[in-house]
């Protein structure tokens, strides 16, 4: 038995991609003015192989059989935005919508930290014995 359940994994993921929501973020306001610069996002990859991954543990009897190892990958990738113009210098950083993300973001980051305090919490009862 695992003593950190795939909850923790998950909500470590999840700060994970908050984490770097908000440095993609940074970087495109940085940006904002510079010539030719393309706005990046990022891009949650959660899917159903690593929903599985996450959930069951499998041993592969043939050679054949799709190997489920997890290998702990990132929960997110960074893209560039493309097709996308805003200003006449080639920028395709909207300030204003990277305002709204990062405070969106802000929200998201907070509401998964308090959960995985939560579950610390919890944890912290059982070993005192609930006390």
């Amino acid at each position: 038995m695992e003593l950190f359940s795939n909850t923790f994994r998950s909500l470590e993921n999840a700060l994970n991609y908050a984490n770097t929501k908000q440095k993609v973020i940074s970087q495109n306001m940085a940006n904002s003015d510079t010539p030719n610069y393309k706005a990046k996002d990022v891009e949650k990859t959660h899917s159903f192989k690593a929903e599985l991954d996450s959930s069951l543990k499998s041993y592969r009897t043939d050679a054949r059989h799709f190997a489920f190892d997890s290998e702990g990958g990132q929960a997110s990738t960074i893209v560039t935005k493309k097709n996308v113009q805003y200003n006449n210098n080639g920028n395709s950083v909207d300030v204003d919508k990277e305002m709204t993300d990062l405070a969106a973001n802000q929200i998201y980051y907070n509401a998964v930290s308090d959960r995985i305090s939560g579950k610390f919490q919890s944890l912290e009862n059982v070993i005192k014995g609930g006390k």
